[in-house]
């Protein structure tokens, strides 16, 4: 006996693209995508055994759905809470188990939802769900580094209160060198932005050699000072300062910068101390986060180096001093708000939890 075909299942409006859309996307559940199958197929008029063989299910299966979306539509694809009891699941145990290092038989460095989950008799769902809700991620690191100089305080205190309190009538200046920006040409032509299509670009590239950008941020109004150069030696670094020293004439200057090597060489700081209108403000050794032009260079960075192209070390250079050029044109303050106090008190909390975690 022939078997009878079901008549044509008819989508409520609007339905039809929600529906193809769960079918395409990569990061609905497989069972969403598979539903969503059959109730398309029995739309289109597909009998139900022809459809229970094509997704892969049985007959009665196809019928659940297609009588689940007859009743409430969309809604009714979703999973019903099961009956019982909710399972207990304990959160303090997994938890527990994850701040534990994995052991060494394991061979890895952290754990995964899958790799923790028969250790503490669930599934990897569960403990998924589990650091979910707590903020927890096993996969996911940060770096510190705490800064060993002695005059800590003290050098917070002073470029902190430089940015606070700036003195009257001088300009504070936060300067630094990006070094060893390569001008990366990329091995084939990058295909354009275009509406459902980001832009691509090959993933090999060719060098064409290096810059050294010098820059001078100006933190009151957001002015950047730029130079680039061949090397980053303090001959190049000296260049830069009197080419500041020449775009601010007759201002009392306070340069914030770092412990760097060519920062200190005695031509810099012999012409330091023959300038006396310009005041050096040092960085803490490694606390650069504390120079404002660091955040300067990330910004420059992302909107102008990391995703061009550019055929010599002199396109790219053309490209910095664009770049520069338009930043000046709509630039804005670089507002610091922690006060010294507040920095240390955070320095001071982060060394007590290390040395209370060390084993």
């Amino acid at each position: 006996m022939a078997n009878k075909t079901a008549p044509a299942l008819v989508l409520r409006e609007g339905d039809r693209a929600e529906l193809e859309r769960l079918t395409r996307a990569g990061t609905v559940r497989a069972s969403a995508a598979q539903r969503a199958r059959i109730v398309l197929l029995a739309a289109d008029g597909v009998g139900n055994q022809v459809i229970a063989d094509t997704v892969g299910v049985s007959r009665p299966t196809v019928n659940l759905w297609r009588d689940r979306y007859t009743a409430r539509g969309l809604a009714g694809l979703e999973d019903e809470p099961r009956p019982g009891r909710p399972r207990q699941v304990d959160r303090a145990a997994i938890l527990a188990a994850t701040l534990v290092p994995p052991p060494a038989s394991l061979g890895v460095t952290h754990w995964s939802s899958r790799l923790l989950a028969p250790r503490v008799g669930v599934d990897h769902a569960t403990v998924a769900g589990v650091w979910k809700e707590f903020g927890v991620k096993p996969w996911k690191e940060d770096t510190f580094k705490f800064s060993t100089d002695p005059e800590l305080v003290a050098k917070v205190t002073d470029v902190v209160g430089l940015y606070l309190a700036p003195p009257d009538n001088a300009v504070v200046l936060c300067v630094d060198e990006k070094s060893q920006i390569q001008a990366l040409d990329r091995t084939q032509k990058v295909l354009p932005l275009r509406p459902g299509h980001a832009e691509q670009r090959t993933h090999d590239y060719v060098r064409h050699g290096t810059t050294t950008l010098l820059a001078a941020l100006e933190v009151a109004t957001g002015t950047v000072t730029g130079l680039c150069k061949d090397r980053h030696r303090h001959q190049e670094f000296l260049v830069f300062l009197k080419h500041v020293a020449r775009a601010y004439p007759e201002r009392e200057l306070h340069l914030v910068m770092d412990n760097y090597a060519t920062h200190k060489k005695a031509e810099v700081r012999d012409w330091l101390a023959a300038n006396s209108r310009i005041h050096v403000h040092f960085t803490p050794t490694s606390g650069s986060w504390l120079n404002l032009v660091e955040v300067w260079f990330g910004i420059i960075e992302r909107q102008a180096i990391r995703r061009g192209t550019f055929t010599s070390v002199r396109d790219l250079m053309a490209s910095i001093r664009a770049f520069i050029t338009g930043w000046n044109r709509r630039k804005h303050p670089f507002i610091w708000t922690k006060t010294p106090d507040e920095i240390l008190d955070k320095i001071d909390r982060k060394r007590k939890h290390v040395s209370s975690t060390r084993h």
